[in-house]
């Protein structure tokens, strides 16, 4: 697939960075040649340095026979202007917008081809916002990912000691719940990847990545490990995009407290938000830390936009008490060294954001793609169509299907029903299938599989 990518931030040098090992022809358009000197010294890339915007640009980036457009520059404007024009003059297929700004988000009319012919619109901050929300109200978990509409959920944890499963072997799960069905997708031990089976044997520190109804994660999760208390307090460092709009969400249900540097953001966000207590102060200054109790606190989040500072305060809250840390880091290699160690979570915008790119460049019908373990990992939501004769999934059982090493299926939604990946289950038409692909290289070859024969359409 040859895809343009506008702008060479974060989000497009990530989105960069997992399409170019797909084999597809990218080329990256930025204003900043010192960024795509960059990208291009790290990957087999075509770039040029311009306006995002001009027609010019589009037309000497290859706009003509472009099959998709990334429009993910830091405007929300010339990423609307972009898409526009390469509806208007280039007729180019799909075209997808970094869009920021509540005032577009809220008017869906703006993106409409009677407009900016926006197909697919994403804000990075409100999909960082929802996954926080997520993680406050599991503050058990690692992660927790939703597929088919909510109705089933992948949730990574840590085993720890005194979790009624650690120590035992997997088939240990249904015995001891029978009333709630679920399925491990994968186990990550000191970073090496196992195949779960049923005599897989827990041990304390594992990363458990497991599958079921979203109504019976708590129940799951308790067989993990101890359960923490529900979460009361929250406090916030940083009052930009991200933390604004998680207060926002909070607020009504917790108790929520945020500290901004900059004096002009806090009088504009006391006003705007109708129950949390906003400070102004340095979210790395521990007497101000230890002043506001920051030892009392359930979930400590360190969201503004210099990763040095964001790792350093949430050190301090932890160092000070703070039960549950999360840090938002922009940097790849820093996220990795902070996961798991005094940082409970590591938040990395570009990877939360690029599983919602992902899947306009999934071959077959794929619904929802989430990026994991840092982009080693990824699980898809794929439609199955077709019959026995046209498919190589419909109408077989699942020890059936020839999945590549280290891919399962977790969980099926048929209609409202939803089933887990048991190996006697036998997969029908229309069947929305959740997979889990320890090893992305293998995404290809799961693609494949879901597609139908030509001709049955």
């Amino acid at each position: 697939m040859k895809i343009l990518i506008l702008g060479a931030g974060q989000v497009g040098s990530t989105v960069a960075e997992s399409l170019v090992s797909e084999a597809n022809d990218i080329t990256v358009v930025d204003s900043d040649p010192d960024k795509l000197r960059l990208l291009q010294d790290r990957l087999d890339l075509r770039t040029l340095t311009g306006s995002a915007s001009r027609p010019l640009t589009l037309e000497q980036a290859g706009i003509a026979d472009t099959d998709m457009l990334l429009a993910v520059t830091q405007s929300d404007e010339v990423n609307l202007v972009a898409c526009k024009l390469a509806q208007s003059l280039y007729n180019t297929p799909v075209r997808i917008a970094r869009i920021r700004s509540p005032d577009y988000l809220d008017r869906p009319e703006v993106f409409s081809k009677e407009n900016f012919c926006v197909d697919f619109s994403i804000c990075p901050e409100q999909i960082l916002t929802q996954y926080v929300v997520k993680l406050i109200e599991f503050p058990e978990a690692l992660q927790v990912l939703e597929f088919a509409g909510g109705k089933i959920s992948l949730v990574a944890v840590r085993a720890f000691e005194g979790g009624p499963l650690v120590g035992k072997p997997l088939k240990f799960l249904h015995s001891h719940m029978p009333q709630v069905d679920a399925r491990v997708a994968a186990i990550y031990r000191k970073d090496r990847s196992l195949i779960p089976e049923g005599s897989t044997v827990i041990e304390d520190g594992d990363e458990i990545f497991f599958i079921a109804a979203t109504q019976n994660i708590r129940s799951v999760l308790k067989e993990m490990r101890r359960m923490d208390k529900p979460v009361k307090r929250v406090m916030i460092v940083g009052g930009g995009n991200i933390g604004s709009r998680l207060a926002r969400a909070l607020e009504h249900d917790y108790q929520v407290k945020l500290i901004e540097c900059d004096k002009k953001p806090c009088e504009r966000l006391a006003g705007e938000l109708s129950k949390t207590l906003v400070l102004h102060g340095d979210g790395t200054d521990e007497n101000l830390m230890q002043q506001e109790n920051v030892g009392e606190v359930d979930v400590f989040c360190a969201l503004t936009n210099d990763d040095e500072n964001n790792i350093l305060s949430s050190l301090l809250a932890k160092q000070g008490g703070a039960r549950k840390v999360i840090s938002l880091i922009n940097r790849s290699a820093y996220v990795s060294l902070m996961q798991g160690g005094k940082i409970d979570v590591a938040l990395s915008p570009a990877q939360a954001t690029i599983g919602s790119l992902l899947a306009f460049v999934r071959q077959g019908d794929v619904t929802v793609v989430h990026s994991l373990r840092r982009g080693a990992a990824e699980a898809l939501e794929l439609v199955a169509h077709g019959d026995r004769q046209s498919s190589r999934v419909v109408g077989r059982r699942i020890d059936e299907i020839p999945l590549p090493k280290g891919a399962t299926i977790g969980a099926i939604l048929r209609g409202e029903q939803v089933l887990m990946g048991h190996r006697e289950v036998i997969i029908e038409a229309e069947d929305h299938v959740i997979v889990f692909i320890i090893e992305k290289k293998n995404v290809k070859n799961v693609e494949k599989l879901f597609q139908v024969k030509l001709g049955f359409f």
